[in-house]
C-alpha cells in the first residue's frame, strides 16, 4: 500500500473538517430566515394593544374641526395645561432623585447584611409595595397623615403647617411605591460589584470613599441613572393616587387629561386631552431613549 506524500495527507486530513465546518448546511438559512415567525404573536398583540391606540390618538390630536392641523397640540403647551405638563415634570423629577438616593442606600444596606432573612424579606416587600398604588395608596396616607389622621394628630403635625393635600404631600406619597420600585433596580447592580475589586483597592492603599469615588460609583453609575429615569416615568404616568388625593389643588397633566375626557372643556378643545396624550408619549419616548443606552451599559459591565 502506497503511503500518502505530506501535501495528501494534510489535503485528506483537512478536507473533512473544512467540509463539517466551513460550508454551509442544507436548510440551516431556511430555519434563520423563519425563526422570527415565533415572535409574530407577540408582534401582533403589540400592535393591537399600543399600535391601533397610539394611531387613534395621533389621528385626534391633530384633528382640528374637519381638518388636520396643530391647533390642539398647541393649546397642550400653553396657559394651564403649560402649568400642570411643567408640574408633572417637577414632581417626577423630585421625586425620581429622592427615590434614587433612599433606594440605593437601602438596597446597599441589604446586599451587605449578612442576615438573608432580611434580605429576601426586604426584597419581597419591595416587590408587593413597588406595585401598591392607586386609590388604596391614596386612603392609607390620608387615614395616616391626613388632616384627621392617626400621625397627624397624635404628633400635632398641623399644628407646624404640615398639610398632605399639597405639591409635598403627593411626593411623599409618590416615594412610598418609588423606593420600593429603585431597591428592586439597583439590588442585582451591588451584587454586580465583584470582592475582587474592593479587595484591589484595599491593596492598593484606597480608603472606602477612594473605593466607592472611582470604582463603585462610576460602575453603577449606568444603573443609577437608569433606575432615575425609570422612577421619573413611574411617577409622570401616575394618576389614581393623586386624583384620589390632592384633585385639582396640584396641577397634573394626568389631572388635565382626565378633566378633558370628563367633558370639562371649551367648546371645540374637545381633542386637547388626546393633545396632551400625545405630550406624554413624546416624554415617556424621551425617557426610553435615555433609559436603553444605560442599561445595556451597566449589563456590560455588571454581566
Amino acid at each position: 500500500m502506497t503511503l500518502l506524500s505530506s501535501p495528501a495527507r494534510a489535503t485528506a486530513g483537512t478536507a473533512p473538517a473544512a467540509g463539517a465546518g466551513g460550508g454551509p448546511k442544507p436548510g440551516r438559512g431556511r430555519r434563520r430566515s423563519w425563526a422570527w415567525t415565533a415572535a409574530a404573536p407577540l408582534f401582533l398583540v403589540v400592535g393591537l394593544a399600543f399600535g391601533l391606540p397610539a394611531l387613534a390618538m395621533a389621528d385626534g390630536a391633530f384633528t382640528v374641526g374637519d381638518a388636520y392641523g396643530l391647533g390642539n397640540v398647541t393649546r397642550s403647551v400653553e396657559g394651564a395645561y403649560r402649568t400642570a405638563l411643567l408640574g408633572s415634570v417637577e414632581l417626577s423629577a423630585l421625586t425620581a432623585a429622592a427615590g434614587t438616593l433612599f433606594g440605593l442606600l437601602l438596597a446597599q444596606a441589604v446586599v451587605t447584611s449578612r442576615s438573608r432573612a432580611l434580605r429576601e424579606a426586604v426584597l419581597t416587600a419591595s416587590g408587593v409595595l413597588a406595585n401598591f398604588g392607586g386609590v388604596p395608596l391614596a386612603f392609607a396616607f390620608v387615614a395616616t397623615l391626613g388632616n384627621a389622621g392617626v400621625l397627624t394628630t397624635r404628633l400635632g403635625l398641623d399644628a407646624h403647617g404640615w398639610s398632605l393635600y399639597g405639591f409635598w404631600g403627593l411626593a411623599l406619597t409618590y416615594l412610598y411605591f418609588l423606593v420600593p420600585l429603585m431597591v428592586l433596580t439597583v439590588a442585582p447592580a451591588l451584587d454586580g460589584l465583584r470582592v475582587q475589586w474592593r479587595e484591589a483597592a484595599r491593596d492598593c492603599g484606597a480608603s472606602t470613599w477612594q473605593y466607592w469615588r472611582h470604582i463603585g460609583v462610576p460602575v453603577l453609575l449606568p444603573t443609577l441613572l437608569g433606575g432615575f429615569v425609570l422612577l421619573f416615568g413611574s411617577a409622570f404616568a401616575a394618576y389614581a393616587t393623586a386624583a384620589a388625593m390632592v384633585g385639582s389643588s396640584v396641577p397634573l397633566v394626568t389631572l388635565q387629561i382626565a378633566d378633558a375626557l370628563s367633558g370639562n372643556v371649551l367648546v371645540g378643545q374637545e381633542n386637547v386631552a388626546l393633545a396632551l396624550s400625545l405630550d406624554m408619549v413624546v416624554v415617556a419616548a424621551l425617557v426610553m431613549a435615555v433609559h436603553l443606552p444605560l442599561q445595556r451599559r451597566s449589563t456590560r459591565w455588571l454581566a
